[in-house]
């Protein structure tokens, strides 16, 4: 699997890993712990449920359910996808118990019923059980990826979510991302991320994160038109979204298309005002992402330059942290250098 890492990028993969290990981008993304949903149908089988949970003896429930998934009744189909749901919804060990049951084939030909509540429980059955790393291989083997991208297309809101974060959980595996890019799930995760509800956007932008380390699945998603959402996302700072979005941006912006389309998207004076008003974080991330879209274009330094940046810039490299001074005066750097001389404007002014 190609993952891209050109050498211009090292720097700002550098830095990226340095705030994942503060809990930055990786805690941008942990939502996608388990479903929150918390229903059950009857007391009767809330109480047999947390029963099996805080036992030892669900073996028998669990095989009892694994059997009434092939059930030929629906309502018995739901009812068994239901409780396993639920109780590979907060337990481990029920996650493993639950697949060695064999429960991952008949959930995953659940996910492609005509049933809209049981496609949903499929869905999230999978998604639960996907939080256990053991489990992923045994997904992707029985042929879960393409079920679960279209849930992503046709499925229930829910549905739709869960989807995003079974995806966002299989793509932890790097073998798993060419093969998620591939199905077609960029540009509905993308769909997800412009035009879903505060939980969806979430999901779809965690997805995205991961999926989006590998070179063929950044340019699908910014064929995709993923840039305009994640922009429109940065520039509200009421959103709740601007620490996902700015992330997943970040891994757009290490090739030429990313910052073209980026620029299009008039992102760069997003970009500005995160460095003037933005948190700390934020601020770090945006300054190293335009020292990134400025080190080999003269024509993209003008435009910063124009936003107004270097006052906030001269600001952070007196106030920030060390890093975040170290790449605010890089940046300074570059946007004070003579530009005469330069091809201003042209395509080639951008480094490929």
């Amino acid at each position: 699997m190609e993952m891209d890492a050109p050498a211009s990028y090292s720097y700002l993969r550098r830095n990226f890993r340095d705030l994942s290990n503060e809990n930055s981008s990786a805690s941008a993304f942990s939502d996608c712990n388990s479903d929150r949903s918390g229903e059950f149908s009857t007391s009767s089988q809330k109480r047999r449920l947390l029963i099996a949970s805080a036992t030892d003896n669900s073996d028998d429930l669990i095989r009892q359910l694994v059997s009434d998934l092939e059930s030929c009744s629906i309502d018995g189909q739901r009812q068994a996808a239901l409780e396993i749901r639920l109780l590979a919804k907060n337990k481990q060990e029920n996650r493993i118990k639950i697949a060695q049951a064999g429960a991952v084939k008949p959930l995953i030909s659940l996910i492609s019923s005509s049933d809209p509540q049981l496609q949903e429980y499929g869905v999230t059955a999978i998604f639960n059980l996907s939080l256990c790393d053991e489990n992923k291989d045994l997904i992707v083997a029985y042929g879960g990826i393409k079920p679960l991208v279209k849930a992503l297309k046709i499925g229930t809101a829910t549905a739709k979510e869960n989807a995003a974060c079974a995806l966002l959980r299989l793509s932890q595996i790097d073998e798993n991302k060419i093969a998620i890019g591939r199905s077609g799930a960029i540009p509905l995760l993308v769909i997800l991320l412009a035009s879903g509800g505060f939980r969806g956007k979430k999901d779809a932008s965690g997805a995205l994160y991961l999926l989006c380390s590998v070179k063929e699945n950044k340019i699908r998603a910014i064929e995709a038109g993923i840039m305009k959402p994640l922009v429109e996302l940065m520039a509200d700072f009421e959103s709740g979204m601007v620490d996902k979005a700015t992330v997943v941006l970040s891994m757009l912006v290490s090739i030429p298309v990313g910052k073209t389309a980026l620029v299009d998207e008039g992102g760069i004076p997003v970009l500005v005002e995160i460095v003037e008003v933005g948190s700390q974080r934020q601020k770090e991330i945006a300054v190293a992402m335009l020292l990134q879209i400025c080190e080999e274009s003269v024509t993209y330094r003008t435009m910063v330059a124009r936003e107004g940046a270097i006052p906030p810039l001269v600001a952070l490299s007196q106030s920030g942290t060390t890093r975040v001074k170290d790449k605010a005066e890089a940046l300074i750097e570059l946007l004070r250098q003579p530009r005469s001389g330069y091809n201003r404007g042209r395509a080639s002014d951008v480094a490929e």
